[in-house]
């Protein structure tokens, strides 16, 4: 049997036909720039997230920037955020003219550890930027107390987590802004790159919806220093059809988590397995687990046909690219511990029972 980490052809083949009629709607529009499909996609998602508004962009990574530029975020200042994450989190806040700076992650879900973060505070801090980390939540509720004592923004990064619930209420609406990804591996994705920032502030809409668009007031009439980014009508598009399915597409994520986990504790292999916080309902855009034999593990799981993927193998101050930050090994160990452990297994929302049996069966082979 061949299982692969995640898969797009599945989900393609059960909405085709509602994707293809889309498609041919903005064909025929020839609206292809900022069409209405943008608006309407805008509008809905902004609605599922329980935010009054929502701005197109043309990727996550733009999210995170744009987001940052418009909570005032600039050269000289300060984000703190964690460093076990993609590296489009840092890259948002550096893009700025800002530094990232790094608190240790928590070693149950790999979130922010938020009994850290008061102490990284300076005069130069001016937003703490939370992720939530494979589609478990972070606990916002101590972050947001936090950036209110020190009069700061919070920015979600909510990259990996459409749908993900804080105590019942979905993220994305929790902060000043939220930043999403709709890569097409993500819980909500296109065909292409996209993304999206959503704020209830009518000022930080306004600001984007300038910032997004070359800075302009009218056609011609540029007012701010303004960048391409757009999403694209064909992604707005598609992602209308897609968000029809997003909760039956999670809940069949959590389905598939509950199997791994209980199959694998009935089995008594070796593994950390992904957890689940009182107040978060997680939608798992990935279920990672964690060993100690990894590379040996991902080599015998191959032979056998199963795709696995490390996320992610080094942490953010490690990373040559911000070697100037002046980090070093060491100074964040929960998260240099678990980029040495984790294990991300197939996880998608038609993975069928009979192949996360497979991977537990040969899992328990190998550790």
């Amino acid at each position: 049997m061949k299982v692969d980490v995640f898969s797009l052809k599945r989900q393609y083949e059960a909405i085709k036909v509602e994707v293809k009629e889309a498609v041919e709607k903005v064909m025929q529009s020839g609206a292809f720039i900022l069409g209405q499909d943008v608006g309407l996609f805008e509008q809905e998602f902004a609605r599922y997230c329980g935010v009054k508004y929502g701005i197109g962009v043309n990727s996550g990574t733009d999210a995170l920037f744009l987001g940052c530029l418009a909570c005032g975020v600039g050269k000289g200042d300060e984000v703190i955020t964690m460093p076990y994450t993609y590296i489009a989190t840092a890259l948002g806040i550096s893009m700025t003219g800002a530094r990232p700076v790094f608190v240790d992650i928590d070693e149950r879900t790999y979130n922010i550890d938020t009994s850290k973060i008061e102490k990284a505070i300076t005069e130069k801090t001016r937003a703490i930027l939370p992720v939530h980390l494979y589609g478990h939540p972070a606990d916002m509720d101590p972050i947001i107390e936090i950036a209110g004592k020190h009069n700061l923004k919070v920015i979600e990064d909510c990259a990996q987590a459409h749908g993900a619930l804080y105590k019942n209420k979905k993220v994305g609406g929790i902060g000043d802004t939220s930043c999403f990804s709709f890569y097409p591996t993500k819980n909500l994705g296109a065909f292409g790159d996209g993304g999206m920032v959503l704020t209830n502030s009518e000022e930080i809409k306004a600001r984007l919806l300038l910032l997004r668009d070359y800075g302009r007031k009218g056609r011609y009439e540029h007012i701010e220093k303004g960048y391409n980014s757009r999403l694209d009508t064909l992604q707005a598009a598609i992602l209308r059809v897609k968000l029809e399915y997003l909760d039956k597409w999670d809940e069949n994520r959590r389905k598939n988590a509950r199997l791994y986990t209980k199959l694998f504790k009935e089995s008594n292999i070796d593994l950390v397995l992904p957890y689940e916080a009182d107040y978060a309902k997680h939608v798992y855009h990935l279920y990672p687990v964690r060993v100690k034999n990894r590379k040996e593990v991902m080599e015998k799981l191959a032979e056998k046909g199963i795709r696995t993927l490390i996320h992610y193998p080094i942490p953010i101050h490690l990373q040559e690219v911000y070697k100037d930050l002046g980090y070093r090994k060491g100074d964040f160990p929960v998260s240099e511990r678990c980029c040495e452990e984790i294990l991300s297994l197939p996880m998608y929302p038609e993975l069928s029972e009979e192949e996360i049996r497979y991977v537990v069966e040969e899992m328990s082979k190998v550790t």
